[in-house]
């Protein structure tokens, strides 16, 4: 069914359960995972999750950081995963990428914003399921990594 799945990744709680739920999927699948962290560029500084601002130079080291830290989590898993870091709107890079490798399904997490910061900011989800010509996942099933591993070894399978 899906033989490429690329997660997308920012290190973020609801990352951290995109990354999860779509290795779940991946393993059932035997599928190729390929991991993404975008650095969204504006005017020359970066925010991360809360609003914190930050120079281009310094959010681009701290994402080759998170990236880093979901490769970890990769392989631990048992994957061997390939991973990119992409500059720009997280939307774009994303479905850009999808589109290069040939993904079949793209993961993301959902973080839940209120009306104004959707209409602010819009919505990653809303600009893929335009954009996207694959599947995609928006996780939003919380499950932690001793799960995890317990369904990988086959003691519970939950389809």
């Amino acid at each position: 069914m899906y033989k490429k799945v690329l997660l997308a990744y920012d290190g973020s709680v609801e990352g951290r359960r995109a990354l999860r739920e779509g290795a779940r999927i991946a393993q059932f699948c035997h599928a190729e995972v390929f991991l993404l962290a975008v650095v969204e560029l504006s005017a020359g500084t970066g925010t991360l999750e809360g609003g914190l601002a930050f120079p281009v130079t310094e959010q681009v080291e701290i994402y080759k950081n998170i990236l880093a830290e979901g490769v970890e989590r990769l392989k631990a898993m048992g994957f061997s995963p390939t991973a990119r870091l992409g500059m720009g709107g997280a939307g774009r890079e994303i479905a850009g990428v999808a589109e290069e490798i040939g993904a079949n399904l793209v993961v993301i997490g959902h973080r839940p914003d209120g009306p104004l910061g959707r209409w602010l900011f819009s919505s990653v989800g809303t600009y893929l399921v335009k954009h996207l010509h694959c599947s995609i996942l928006v996780a939003q099933t919380e499950i932690g990594d001793e799960e995890f591993a317990r369904l990988l070894t086959g003691s519970a399978v939950d389809a």
